[in-house]
């Protein structure tokens, strides 16, 4: 017999009961070309100071300011600095230096004026207003030697990869990708190469919910679906916990006979929680399955997805102190009435619209959890928290999808 564990439990005390439950990471030396979506595990800092010299933000020429307050201004050239050149040069008043966007500030030099604003004439130059200092660009102003740039927990992005690049940073630490099993259960799945008969549907959670650990940052193992039956389904379990840090299954743990990933949690298993105040999605089982964490996601298509970025994805996120960027949230005004259920927090699909310069968001398609298409299509999921009421003009907020 299953020992007492939390039943029916509000969102966020399944937030706060999985995350008592952690495990070691771990991290590893990576290239940074190798880094996309990864989670960075110690601060980063910059070898270099960018820039790393004085230089021009503008074609145009070097000079004095002083030489160029009361235009026109005639000076004599005396020279070119280019972008890439380790060529110095020394500027005295009445003189100007051809400049190039990223070469050094000559010696002397204060301020650029743009080719645009110039007339040349031999190695005379005109200058038709007054040059700007704020067209060079700081030693280190963007950043500089041994600063942070990016700390514990921040997740790996095209510009972050770059900006490592320029610092001069060829590899980082990042934690190691969590293995994650992914199965789905149920008689009447599918493979996507057989052919449907009456009563059959497609296996699809496993490819979301895969697609979903993915962007998390770790690496996702599909599973083939198993069938409803308790053997089978442990067998399948145990092998999982053998080469995985987690499991994630999708039906089978709701109330009915044949609801066998609960069965089987409540014969074997360790429950922390079984069934959650949300909607939709309510059934979710966590627990551990020998010493291995495993989510227990409902069966329906979006409650699978709604479970996974309202629980799992904040559970991932806790284990390597990062920022959930995959669920990046707004505001938007109802635009009609949302139903709801007292005491539950409440995700339902939406569609965003601007009126009036104001974000609105209205319901997309119908409300059902078996509908993928639903959430597929949508712009967003509210968050209709349980002492709310989800009335037409309310602010709420909106998870964007």
């Amino acid at each position: 017999m299953a020992k007492p564990y939390p039943y029916f439990v509000s969102l966020n005390e399944a937030i706060s009961l999985c995350q008592k439950t952690s495990i070691d990471v771990g991290s590893e030396i990576i290239p940074i070309s190798q880094s996309i979506n990864r989670i960075v595990s110690s601060d980063i800092k910059a070898k270099v100071n960018d820039p790393g010299f004085d230089n021009s933000a503008m074609d145009g020429f070097a000079v004095v300011h002083s030489d160029t307050t009361s235009p026109p201004s005639q000076l004599s050239i005396i020279g070119s600095s280019m972008a890439g050149s380790t060529e110095s040069h020394i500027l005295s008043s009445g003189q100007a230096i051809r400049i190039m966007t990223g070469a050094p500030i000559p010696q002397g030099a204060d301020s650029i004026i743009p080719i645009e604003d110039c007339n040349v004439t031999g190695d005379k130059v005109t200058l038709n207003k007054p040059s700007k200092p704020h067209f060079i660009r700081k030693l280190g102003e963007n950043f500089s030697k041994n600063q942070t740039i990016f700390s514990i927990g921040e997740t790996m992005t095209p510009e972050k990869i770059a900006l490592c690049a320029a610092a001069g940073i060829s590899t980082i630490s990042v934690f190691k990708k969590l293995k994650i099993a992914v199965i789905s259960t149920g008689d009447e799945l599918k493979s996507l190469d057989d052919d449907l008969e009456h009563g059959q549907i497609y296996e699809s959670n496993s490819y979301g919910l895969a697609a979903l650990v993915e962007i998390y940052g770790h690496e996702a193992t599909r599973f083939p679906s198993v069938i409803d039956d308790l053997d089978t389904l442990q067998e399948t379990l145990n092998e999982a916990s053998k080469s995985h840090d987690c499991i994630i299954t999708s039906g089978g743990v709701s109330m009915g006979d044949k609801d066998f990933v609960r069965i089987l949690m409540e014969q074997e298993g360790d429950i922390k929680f079984w069934r959650v105040k949300m909607r939709p999605g309510s059934p979710p089982i966590f627990g551990m399955w020998n010493n291995t964490p495993i989510f227990g996601l409902p069966g329906n298509p979006v409650s699978s997805h709604v479970v996974f970025r309202a629980i799992v994805g904040k559970w991932l996120t806790s284990l390597t102190k990062s920022k959930d960027i995959n669920n990046k949230t707004t505001h938007a005004i109802l635009d009609e009435d949302i139903k709801t259920q007292e005491g539950f927090t409440t995700f339902r699909r939406v569609e965003l619209f601007v009126k009036d310069n104001l974000t609105f968001a209205r319901l997309k398609g119908h409300q059902g959890s078996g509908n993928i298409a639903g959430i597929a299509m949508s712009d967003g999921l509210t968050i209709i928290e349980p002492n709310e009421m989800g009335k037409k003009g309310d602010i709420c907020k909106i998870i964007l999808l």
